[in-house]
């Protein structure tokens, strides 16, 4: 794997996370409790045993920094290798924001030819699967391709919402079609890709000489133009991946992992989920919880009842209260007698006594973004205090913030949208 360089794309705003990733990159989002998004793709190349790895961030990049460091976490603060952000900067007439996934790396071509790569990895920061890619780049070698892309069957009903690959029996890629009304196969890009250092290169500049001809994109414009003049390839991979982009799939991944069975055991000694943060107490469980089918992280404290959730480190849930089918993250507090139900929570939210915060009809969305919050689950964003006694119905969005706008409401019907007058700085974190 040292012929291997990986250059994982991590800077995507992800607005269909809704305030979740309002103000931090989709990879930084929390996931399983204690875990980032981003920690699967790390924890992938670690147990690869890749060594050269680059982070190509922009979207509001300054958790997501903090949480790489130097890449200890994963073994990457070696001698011989190592990890690199790499974020876009102007003053140059070769740089500017990136445009597109193919636009973030060709911005960054100088990293990949002093590299001594033979072939260079494409990777997506906000996908949850835990692999090797060993075996893929055998493959990709034995079928003396040029590009191999990673493909994932899922129902033919569902394949319209991604790219979808047709390939003949040696497994080559002979059709693309882009989120089709009709899609011949059941074969989806699963977002990375394995090419050939020299014709990443070539292809990288050919797509950037298109200029406006192109949306400078992997998926959209150079995959569908290469399979035709290429051996471009589908490694079919059969183990456990989602794509947490939207609200829904987001909040059902964290359901999967409540499982008895969980689709990725988080103890896996041969292939760890690696993550970076201080060493932190135990959780404790009082003597009146009730805790059944549940993620519970260190130094959470639990007094009340919690049923089919993930809890964050630090989240306190006092006695009275009830969580139910939620997504908690850091340091929440649930005061005594409050109700929390099919919701995700933000980081160091506060909701007060009393409080029942998701109830009512799940089949009215949200007004404001019908397209992303429709699924019957409410999202509260970081730092909000919902004060004693508020209810909250379904499909819910509640900005980072927000607090006067809160205790002026009196209650927020199904499909509400609350933002705040002023997001304050500390939440730019």
């Amino acid at each position: 794997m040292n012929d291997v360089l990986a250059l994982i794309l991590a800077g995507g705003q992800g607005d269909r996370l809704s305030v979740l990733s309002e103000q931090r990159a989709k990879p930084a989002v929390v996931f399983g409790g204690q875990y980032r998004i981003i920690d699967f793709t790390l924890s992938n190349c670690a147990n690869s045993s890749l060594t050269n790895v680059g982070v190509l961030t922009q979207y509001r990049p300054r958790s997501l920094v903090n949480h790489i460091g130097s890449g200890r976490a994963w073994g990457f603060d070696t001698l011989d290798g190592g990890i690199q952000v790499l974020q876009p900067y102007r003053g140059r007439a070769d740089m500017d924001w990136y445009q597109g996934t193919a636009d973030a790396v060709y911005q960054n071509l100088y990293f990949i030819e002093e590299s001594r790569a033979r072939e260079v990895l494409i990777l997506a920061g906000d996908h949850i699967y835990l692999t090797s890619y060993r075996n893929m780049l055998a493959y990709h070698r034995s079928r003396e391709a040029d590009v191999t892309v990673g493909v994932y069957p899922v129902p033919r009903e569902e394949a319209h919402r991604y790219g979808v690959l047709d390939l003949d029996r040696d497994g080559r890629i002979i059709d693309f079609q882009e989120k089709p009304a009709v899609p011949r196969s059941p074969w989806v890009s699963m977002g990375f890709y394995l090419f050939n250092k020299d014709v990443l290169v070539e292809q990288l500049q050919a797509d950037a000489d298109l200029d406006g001809a192109s949306s400078h994109d992997f998926g959209r414009d150079i995959i569908p133009r290469i399979f035709e003049t290429h051996r471009v390839y589908g490694y079919q991979y059969q183990g456990y991946w989602r794509d947490v982009g939207t609200v829904e799939s987001y909040w059902a991944a964290n359901m999967d992992f409540l499982s008895p069975a969980p689709p990725i055991p988080f103890d896996d000694p041969a292939m760890r989920i690696r993550t970076s943060g201080a060493l932190m107490a135990p959780a404790y469980a009082g003597p009146r919880s009730t805790i059944h089918n549940a993620l519970v992280s260190p130094a959470a404290r639990i007094d009340g009842t919690v049923l089919r959730s993930v809890i964050s480190p630090g989240v306190v849930i006092e006695e009275g209260a009830e969580v139910r089918d939620s997504v908690i993250q850091h340091r929440c507090v649930i005061r005594a007698g409050a109700v929390v139900d099919r919701c995700i929570l933000d980081k160091e939210v506060i909701v007060g006594k009393g409080c029942v915060v998701g109830e009512g009809d799940e089949s009215v969305p949200n007004r404001e973004r019908p397209d992303i919050v429709n699924a019957g689950i409410s999202v509260i964003g970081k730092r909000v205090t919902i004060p004693p006694g508020l209810r909250v119905g379904r499909n819910v969005v509640i900005g980072p913030g927000v607090e006067r706008e809160l205790h002026d409401s009196g209650g927020l019907a199904d499909g509400a949208t609350v933002h705040p007058t002023q997001i304050p700085l500390h939440l730019f974190v």
